[in-house]
């Protein structure tokens, strides 16, 4: 019951934190449930059942906060859905899974770790449509067979590149998660059977956490020292995914 009620409290401050960044939350609930020991086919669907709620919310209160922008969403997601829905129909070696989560987690606690320009880029560039595509299919790829939305991914992109800035960045994101969440879980529905009886707990704390997160990260940044903080979580959690066997 102790473990449920702190991997919950975790569950909650991940959503919290991510939501107000655009994102589901993935790789926070999978740090999280590595760290408590689970399964690896309990933390896939489970991750993209908490990012569904969690993304739901923040497309919600970003589109109506006029974040939301179709012209950067859709290069990206086009086949970022076929490829998420392709990810999640895979079932990975468990070995190969930690290492690719592993990996996944200390890129995560890194993008946390650093601190966002709240300025948009001087003039937004156009999206080249090839690139766009491809990238998106590789990060709904990676996304179906991790457990995670790709808005981790697919942020650092549009901002490095100056194609959205920090508040279109966010409501694109949490879109892209949302529809990659979905196909990632519809590729693979039998997984739902292995989601735990606790998500009568993790998912009202994510539901909590994303909208609260979400209602801050509609109107400002959230504060670089708690992401700090979790970025420490993630990168316990990424090399006790790389080290476990």
């Amino acid at each position: 019951m102790t473990d449920t009620l702190f991997l919950t409290l975790l569950i909650l401050v991940a959503a919290l934190l991510y939501s107000s960044v655009g994102h589901g939350g993935g790789s926070g609930y999978l740090a999280a449930m590595a760290l408590f020991g689970l399964a690896p086919d309990v933390m896939k669907p489970t991750a993209l059942v908490l990012n569904l709620v969690v993304a739901t919310v923040g497309t919600i209160r970003f589109a109506q906060a006029g974040h939301f922008a179709w012209n950067v969403f859709w290069p990206f997601a086009v086949l970022s859905i076929p490829a998420a829905f392709l990810g999640g129909s895979m079932i990975l070696p468990v070995l190969a899974y930690k290492i690719i989560l592993g990996v996944v987690l200390l890129f995560a606690a890194a993008r946390l770790a650093i601190k966002q320009s709240a300025h948009a880029p001087a003039g937004q560039k156009p999206i080249p449509l090839l690139p766009a595509l491809l990238l998106g299919a590789a990060i709904g790829l990676l996304s179906g067979l991790v457990g995670v939305g790709g808005g981790i991914f697919l942020s650092p992109i549009l901002l490095l590149l100056g194609w959205a800035d920090t508040r279109k960045t966010a409501g694109v994101s949490v879109v892209f998660i949302l529809v990659n969440s979905l196909s990632g879980l519809l590729g693979h529905v039998a997984s739902l059977q292995k989601v735990p009886h606790e998500i009568s707990w993790f998912a009202p704390a994510a539901l909590v956490g994303g909208l609260i997160g979400s209602e801050l990260g509609s109107r400002r940044l959230a504060p670089m020292t708690m992401r700090r903080l979790l970025a420490v979580v993630l990168v316990v959690a990424g090399v006790k995914m790389l080290l476990t066997k």
